[in-house]
């Protein structure tokens, strides 16, 4: 325990040096020296106090948080004052942009960019023209503003250092490499030691929609072409329209060139045009020395090029008399998993929800420690989704929605066609 607090307090300590360096660059060199100094001291000094005030369950203080993503921003402003010569409006105006996309409700989106810009007018009008002060500023008063605006959480620990069977709603699976990609699931069965599968002919995501049966669901009443589409998905099909809401769009574009791309993972298309590249849709097991199926991945790429769209690790476990569906999406040594609530429809179709009373489900973003595999689990609390899939004369269709915080950002529609 005392190694690792001493691993956190010595991050934040480079963060704080990297940071006073550029903040305080535009001075020379001997004062980039002190500031760099000054910010290791006064950032690791920040995150032995968080620390150490930090309880059980919780995750650490927000002042502590605030103060190292204006540490984070103050290079990128560095870099881009050096770059571009923006000056400190649009430094500022880019910086509390891309603080307001990442807290994603549609008022933090629209709240960035104000924030940021009258910072950097204020920061103008005073003479300070520093890229890597406008950004920081930029940011710490964004998060400030946002503090005071929005106070519910967007984030709450969940468990620390847990046991993975006390926490059967997370999937504890992540990825060994910073890449995911479509041979996600070979590299696993290396790990797990299990015999790997590629492309199973005729299989499904769940081995049978007998285990989610509950008192919201019967699978008796599920119409037959739904249940083999659950049941054996890979003989079917899908394409897929997306539907983004507007305000959503320039966060998306961000997330998915810096993150999603370079990850190989969660890389929805952006438009329609992009759709029509097709989907390539597979399911890669691994089994146990018995054969039983231990891992279902279902993975699904552009048709063209095979660049991954999503890379998803499928489960069912039952509790308290309920079925439920958890899906795992493997990050580098961690995994975001949604576990949903199957719920039946009247027209025989299946609702699998995360909008639901119950303890279980939700969304989940889990640390998985590599050498104890302990789990380390945050709550997602204002992420929902809702997947309905219904046959309609024949054929299969399915409306994948997503919000956060109330609001709709994301509807995937699918047409789902058996394969000739």
């Amino acid at each position: 325990m005392a190694k690792e607090r001493l691993q956190q307090v010595g991050f934040a300590g480079l963060i704080g040096a990297v940071a006073g360096a550029t903040l305080t660059a535009h001075r020379g060199r001997a004062a980039a020296a002190v500031g760099a100094l000054a910010g290791a001291a006064g950032l690791g000094a920040a995150e032995a106090v968080a620390r150490a005030r930090q309880r059980p369950g919780e995750i650490p203080a927000l002042w502590s948080r605030i103060l190292a993503s204006g540490a984070l921003a103050a290079p990128l402003g560095w870099a881009a004052d050096r770059l571009t010569g923006a000056g400190p409006v649009p430094v500022a105006t880019a910086a509390g942009a891309a603080a307001g996309a990442i807290g994603l409700r549609p008022q933090k989106v629209l709240l960035g960019p104000v924030v940021g810009a009258l910072i950097g007018l204020g920061l103008g009008r005073s003479g300070q023209r520093a890229g890597s002060v406008a950004a920081a500023a930029a940011v710490v008063g964004f998060r400030v503003s946002s503090a005071v605006l929005f106070r519910d959480p967007q984030l709450s620990l969940l468990a620390e250092r847990a046991a993975a069977e006390d926490l059967p709603f997370v999937v504890p699976l992540a990825s060994q490499t910073r890449y995911v990609g479509t041979d996600y699931v070979r590299s696993l069965a290396q790990v797990l030691g299990g015999t790997y599968t590629p492309e199973v002919a005729d299989i499904g995501i769940v081995a049978s929609l007998d285990e989610l049966a509950g008192p919201s669901f019967d699978p008796a009443g599920v119409d037959p072409l739904v249940r083999e589409f659950y049941e054996h998905t890979t003989r079917f099909a899908l394409d897929i329209v997306p539907e983004w809401r507007m305000w959503v769009r320039p966060g998306y574009l961000l997330y998915r060139t810096v993150l999603a791309r370079p990850l190989g993972q969660a890389n929805v298309p952006a438009n329609q045009k992009e759709t029509l590249r097709g989907v390539r849709s597979r399911i890669d097991t691994v089994s146990d020395p018995t054969g039983a199926i231990t891992v279902r991945g279902w993975i699904r790429s552009t048709a063209d090029t095979d660049e991954p769209i999503y890379v998803g690790i499928y489960t069912t476990y039952r509790h308290e008399g309920r079925g439920y569906v958890s899906v795992g999406f493997p990050v580098p040594q961690g995994d975001f998993t949604a576990t949903l609530l199957p719920v039946g429809r009247p027209d025989g179709g299946l609702t699998l929800t995360s909008r639901s009373d119950l303890p279980h489900p939700g969304h989940y973003l889990a640390y998985i420690d590599p050498q104890t595999r302990d789990l380390t689990a945050l709550e997602v609390p204002g992420f929902a989704e809702q997947l309905d899939v219904w046959a309609d004369g024949g054929q299969l269709r399915a409306d994948h929605a997503f919000s956060v915080f109330g609001f709709p950002f994301l509807v995937l529609h699918y047409a789902i066609r058996r394969k000739s």
